[in-house]
C-alpha cells in the first residue's frame, strides 16, 4: 500500500473518530439536559380553522415560538413543569401546565373573544409582534382586515387592499397588476394555496380574482425573502384560503350591483374533515340587455370564478388538503367580437410530522392561464359575401413538485429546508384567419423549460436582542426542446436583431442552461421590547417573462420563457429598518430604506412587433434597473377607531443601451410620492364607517416636445430622443364606505355596505395623448384620457348563517 493510500486512511479514521467523539459529547450533553418537545396543532375552537402566527411561550420568560403557516408549532423545553401559554390578538390566553418526562404532543383549540368593537385589549400577546420577528419587509393582513376598508361597488378585494400598503403601487385605474419597489407586474410571485396565479384580475384590472369568502389570510413579502421563495425578483404574495369549518355548515354570501357571491363550508367528518365551495358571478350583460340593441344584442360583459378546498386529518401526523381555482373572463361585441381568458389551479397537499421537531409539507400543483380572441363578420356581411374571421389562442401551463422541511433543533434554532421543481410548457399563440373558404394557420412553436431548486436557511436567536436568519437557494434552470432556437447577429444596440440561424431540438434536449446561488440573509437587534433594527440582503433569479409595451400590462399579454437569447432577470436587494411596537400593542410603526438593482429586465426597440411574431426575441433588449426609496408604515389596531397610513419615497430607473441616449430614464411605473390613508371607526355595535384617501404622483410618459410641418401636416416628434420625459398629473382619490348590520341572531347575520368610490369625481389621468385642433390645425392639443371620472356608488347585502 502506497504511503498517501495510508496517509489518506489515517486521517478519514481520524475525522470519524473526532466526529464520533463529537456525538457522544452531545449526546452526554443532551442526556444531562434532558430536554423535551411539547408540539402540536393551534386551531380555531369555532370552526376549526389552522391559525398561522400564534405566540406560544413559557409564562414569565421569552422562551418560546410561534406557530407556522399550517397551524403547527414546536417548542423543546428542560424536563420538568412549565406552564405553557397560546395567545393571539382576538382571542382569549390559553394556559396549559405541563409535566415533562417524555415528547408531548398538546393540540390546542382557541376562542374567539366575544368583543365585537375591538376595544378590549386582549391578555397576552397578538400574534407575533413586528419587532420580534426576523423577517423585514412583510405585511400581513386577514380578511377581517380588509372587510373594514372602503370597497368598489361594495365588494371586498384582495389586491386593492395591499395597494394601500407602502412600496406598491400601479399605473392606474384599470390596471391588471400591481408593482412593488420598481419591478414590473410580472416580477409578483402571487400564489393562492401554493400554486402561482399569472393573472390576478377581473373586468380588466377592476377586482382580484381571489373570493374573499374563501380566503383566510395574505403575506406580501417585498425584501428578504426567506430561501423558500423563489422564481420571481420584486415581491411574493401568498394568499392561504380557508379550510373549511369543520364544526358546523356555514353559509356566506353577498348580493351586491356588480356581482353576486356564495360559500359554503362544512365538516366531512366532525373534528378530522371538512370542506369549503365558494363561487362568484357578475351580472353586468344581464342588467344591460334591456338597453343594447341591434348588433350589440348579444353583447357579453361579465366574469365568472369557482373556489373549492377540502381536507381530512388522518391521525395526528398527517393530514391531506385538496383546493382548486377556476375564473374566467367573457367580453364580447355583440357576434362579432369574442375574447375570453382565466387561470386555473389545483393544489395536493400533505402534512407528515415525522417527530415533535420535525415537520413536513410536501406539495405539488398545476396552473394554467389562456386567452381566446375570436373576430368575425357573421353578424355584418351579405348574402354574397365571403365569412372572414380571426381566431387566436395562447395558453401557459406548468406542474410543481415542492417538499418542504421545518426542523426545530430548539426554542432558539430552526432549520427550512427543501426542493422545488416546476415544468413549463409555453404556448405563445396560435392564430388561425379564415376568408370564404381559405384558412391560413399561423402557429408559434411551443417552448419546454424546466426550473428547480434546492434551498435551505437557519434561524438562530442567541439572545433576547439578537436574531438572525441566513441560508441561501441553488437555482437551475433548462431551456429544453422539442422546440426550435434562433441564433441572432449582434447589431447597433436598440435596432432589430438579424437572423443568422436556427435550429430544432427533440423531445426534452437541452438548448440552454443557467444557474445561479442566491444567498438570503435577514438580522434583527432589539434594544428593548418596543423598538428593533434589521438589515436584509436578498438575491433572486426571474426565469421568465411577460412581454408587454403597453402603458399597463393586459390579460392578452405573452407570457415566454428564459432562452438562448433572453437572459433571466437578476435582482440584489439591501434593506434596512427600524420598527416600533407599543407596550399595549395597540400602535406599530416601522420606517424601511431599500436599494433595488436588477439585471436582464425586458425592454423593447421602437414599434417593436410582439403579437404572434416568431422573431420576438430580435426585438427585445436587455436592460438594467435600479430603485431605491423610503417606505413609512404606522398603524392602529385597538380602540373604536383603527386603521393605518403609508407613504412611500421611491425612485425607479432603466437604462437601456440604444434608448434614450443610452441614459437612465423613469420607468412607466415610477411614483415619486405614495401616500394611503386608511381609517375605520366603529360608532356602535351596528353602524361603522371607512374612509381611504390616495395621492400618488403622476406616472412619466413619452410626450413630443417638438414639430415638423410637412405639407400641412402637423408631424410631431421627441427631439431629444428620451424616454418617459414627461410626468402625468398627480392622482388622488377619496373612498368612503358604511357598514350597517342588521339584527344577530344565531342562526343569521346579516349586513349592508354602501360604498363611494372616487368621492369628489377626480378625473385621474390614465394617459395623455395629442391631436389636432379641429378648428385650426396648425395648433395641438392635448386630451387627458380617464378611466373612472364621476362617483361610482355601490351597495351589497352581505349573509351569513
Amino acid at each position: 500500500m502506497q504511503t498517501k493510500d495510508l496517509i489518506f486512511m489515517k486521517t478519514k479514521a481520524t475525522l470519524l473518530l473526532s466526529l464520533l467523539l463529537l456525538l457522544l459529547a452531545g449526546q452526554t450533553t443532551i442526556a444531562q439536559q434532558q430536554r423535551y418537545t411539547v408540539s402540536g396543532y393551534v386551531k380555531d375552537k369555532q370552526n376549526g380553522e389552522s391559525l398561522v402566527g400564534i405566540s406560544i411561550g413559557k409564562s414569565g420568560t421569552t422562551i418560546g415560538t410561534v406557530s407556522n403557516q399550517y397551524g403547527f408549532y414546536s417548542l423543546t423545553l428542560p424536563a420538568g413543569e412549565h406552564e405553557i401559554q397560546f395567545s393571539y390578538m382576538g382571542y382569549g390566553t390559553y394556559k396549559t401546565t405541563v409535566n415533562l418526562k417524555k415528547n408531548t404532543t398538546i393540540d390546542v383549540n382557541m376562542e374567539a373573544t366575544s368583543s365585537q368593537l375591538n376595544v378590549v385589549t386582549v391578555n397576552g400577546q397578538k400574534q407575533e409582534k413586528t419587532v420580534n420577528t426576523l423577517n423585514t419587509s412583510i405585511n400581513k393582513l386577514d380578511i377581517a382586515q380588509m372587510k373594514k376598508m372602503p370597497t368598489f361597488m361594495g365588494e371586498v378585494d384582495v389586491l386593492r387592499a395591499i395597494q394601500t400598503l407602502p412600496g406598491v403601487n400601479t399605473v392606474g385605474e384599470g390596471s391588471s397588476g400591481f408593482n412593488v419597489r420598481g419591478g414590473n407586474s410580472d416580477e409578483n410571485l402571487i400564489l393562492l394555496d401554493e400554486a402561482p396565479v399569472y393573472n390576478s384580475t377581473h373586468m380588466l384590472g377592476f377586482f382580484s380574482v381571489f373570493n374573499p369568502d374563501a380566503v383566510k389570510s395574505l403575506n406580501l413579502i417585498k425584501g428578504g425573502f426567506p430561501a423558500e421563495y423563489g422564481g420571481r425578483t420584486s415581491s411574493v404574495l401568498d394568499i392561504r384560503m380557508k379550510d373549511g369549518n369543520n364544526q358546523n355548515l356555514a353559509i356566506n354570501g353577498g348580493i351586491g350591483n356588480i356581482f353576486s357571491r356564495l360559500s359554503v363550508e362544512a365538516p366531512i367528518v366532525k373534528d378530522k374533515g371538512s370542506f369549503i365551495v365558494a363561487a362568484r358571478r357578475s351580472y353586468i350583460d344581464i342588467l344591460m340587455k334591456p338597453f343594447v340593441k341591434g348588433d350589440m344584442k348579444d353583447t357579453k360583459l361579465n366574469f365568472y370564478d369557482i373556489t373549492a378546498k377540502a381536507n381530512y386529518k388522518f391521525d395526528k401526523n398527517n393530514s391531506l388538503f385538496v383546493s382548486g381555482y377556476f375564473g374566467r373572463d367573457v367580453f364580447g361585441f355583440g357576434k362579432d367580437v369574442n375574447m375570453n381568458w382565466g387561470n386555473s389551479t389545483a393544489t395536493l397537499r400533505w402534512n407528515h410530522v415525522f417527530t415533535n421537531r420535525l415537520f413536513l409539507n410536501l406539495t405539488t400543483y398545476y396552473s394554467k392561464y389562456d386567452y381566446h380572441l375570436n373576430f368575425n363578420n357573421e353578424s355584418k356581411k351579405s348574402a354574397n359575401e365571403d365569412k372572414q374571421a380571426y381566431d387566436w389562442t395562447s395558453n401557459i401551463i406548468n406542474y410543481g413538485l415542492k417538499p418542504s422541511f421545518t426542523y426545530y433543533i430548539n426554542s432558539s434554532n430552526s432549520l427550512h429546508f427543501g426542493v422545488q421543481g416546476i415544468y413549463y410548457t409555453f404556448k405563445p399563440g396560435t392564430g388561425t384567419s379564415e376568408n370564404g373558404d381559405i384558412q391560413n394557420v399561423k402557429k408559434l412553436y411551443d417552448q419546454h423549460a424546466l426550473e428547480s431548486a434546492v434551498y435551505i436557511d437557519h434561524e438562530w436567536k442567541p439572545t433576547k436582542k439578537f436574531g438572525v436568519q441566513y441560508g441561501g437557494r441553488l437555482s437551475s434552470y433548462q431551456f429544453i426542446g422539442n422546440s426550435t432556437a434562433y441564433f441572432y447577429a449582434d447589431t447597433t444596440p436598440g435596432i432589430r436583431k438579424r437572423l443568422v440561424d436556427m435550429k430544432t431540438y427533440g423531445d426534452n434536449e437541452l438548448i440552454k442552461g443557467y444557474y445561479y446561488f442566491e444567498p438570503r440573509i435577514s438580522a434583527r437587534y432589539a434594544f428593548s421590547d418596543e423598538h428593533a433594527v434589521k438589515l436584509a440582503y436578498s438575491r433572486t433569479t426571474q426565469f421568465m417573462h411577460q412581454l408587454s409595451n403597453t402603458a399597463s400590462p393586459t390579460p392578452l399579454d405573452i407570457w415566454t420563457p428564459s432562452t438562448n437569447n433572453v437572459k433571466p432577470i437578476v435582482a440584489d436587494q439591501y434593506t434596512a429598518g427600524y420598527f416600533y411596537n407599543a407596550p399595549n400593542d395597540a400602535y406599530e410603526f416601522s420606517a424601511e430604506v431599500f436599494y433595488k438593482k436588477t439585471d436582464n429586465q425586458l425592454d423593447y426597440i421602437d414599434n417593436a412587433n410582439l403579437q404572434l411574431n416568431p422573431l420576438i426575441e430580435a426585438d427585445l433588449l436587455p436592460s438594467e434597473g435600479r430603485a431605491y426609496g423610503l417606505e413609512l408604515y404606522a398603524k392602529k389596531d385597538i380602540g373604536k377607531t383603527t386603521g393605518w397610513v403609508s407613504y412611500t419615497l421611491s425612485r425607479t430607473e432603466r437604462k437601456t443601451p440604444g434608448i434614450s441616449m443610452n441614459e437612465w430614464f423613469l420607468n412607466r411605473y415610477d411614483r415619486t410620492h405614495n401616500l394611503n390613508l386608511v381609517v375605520t371607526h366603529t360608532l356602535n355595535k351596528r353602524l361603522s364607517l371607512s374612509g381611504n384617501w390616495v395621492f400618488a404622483s403622476g406616472t412619466p410618459g413619452t410626450f413630443a416636445d417638438n414639430r415638423l410641418e410637412f405639407q400641412d401636416w402637423d408631424i410631431p416628434y421627441n427631439s431629444t430622443e428620451k424616454r418617459n420625459n414627461y410626468r402625468l398629473p398627480s392622482y388622488h382619490r377619496l373612498d368612503l364606505s358604511m357598514t350597517i348590520k342588521g339584527k344577530q341572531t344565531k342562526r343569521w347575520k346579516g349586513e349592508w355596505v354602501i360604498s363611494l368610490y372616487n368621492v369628489y369625481a377626480r378625473r385621474n389621468a390614465y394617459t395623455i395623448y395629442f391631436k389636432q385642433n379641429d378648428d385650426d390645425p396648425t395648433k395641438r392639443e392635448s386630451t387627458r384620457l380617464s378611466i373612472i371620472g364621476s362617483v361610482i356608488p355601490g351597495i351589497t347585502y352581505n349573509f351569513k348563517f
